[in-house]
């Protein structure tokens, strides 16, 4: 195994990335999953710019742990929440659960290195580039991309009506 630079970087980007799905599914408080998360989204950035894939990177950046971070927490500062911090007790069903997903996980291992899924031979390189995805974009799918943004749009003023009502009653 060749130990250099990019694969320490690889590590610590996939350990963080990792870390912070576990933080988000594992914390108690909707803020502090919301922090976890953009932490995953951050990391994931990080591989992209490993990949050699540095638009992608900032696109991560920006709609990801920026946008949709930012989203999460303005809905969840315009709901009200009840600060209940009970920790529950270890239960049978967590241990059952628990061991589910290890064999999952072992199962998933197993078949990825029994079946290889790329080819031997030399990477083709691909003619797509990032102009061709905004002429896509901006030509060809113009009327969805905008209907999505409108669909978007609509879906925030709801939570913001939603959360006003909720603070009357």
């Amino acid at each position: 195994m060749n130990i250099n630079g990019e694969f320490i970087a690889f590590f610590i980007f996939s350990v963080l990335a990792i870390g912070g799905a576990v933080f988000m599914i594992n914390l108690t408080r909707v803020m502090h999953m919301a922090l976890a998360l953009a932490f995953t989204f951050f990391s994931i950035a990080g591989l992209y710019v490993l990949l050699d894939a540095p638009f992608l990177a900032v696109i991560q950046i920006l709609i990801y742990t920026g946008a949709v971070s930012i989203l999460m927490i303005f809905g969840i500062m315009l709901t009200k929440h009840k600060d209940e911090d009970k920790v529950a007790p270890f239960t049978v069903h967590k241990l059952l659960s628990l061991l589910g997903v290890g064999g999952f996980l072992a199962i998933v291992i197993w078949i990825i290195y029994r079946n290889p899924f790329f080819s031997t031979g030399e990477p083709q390189a691909a003619a797509f580039k990032v102009t061709d995805l905004g002429k896509a974009m901006f030509k060809t799918y113009m009327i969805p991309f905008e209907v999505t943004s409108i669909l978007l749009l609509v879906a925030l003023i709801g939570a913001i009506v939603l959360a006003k009502r909720e603070e009357k009653k």
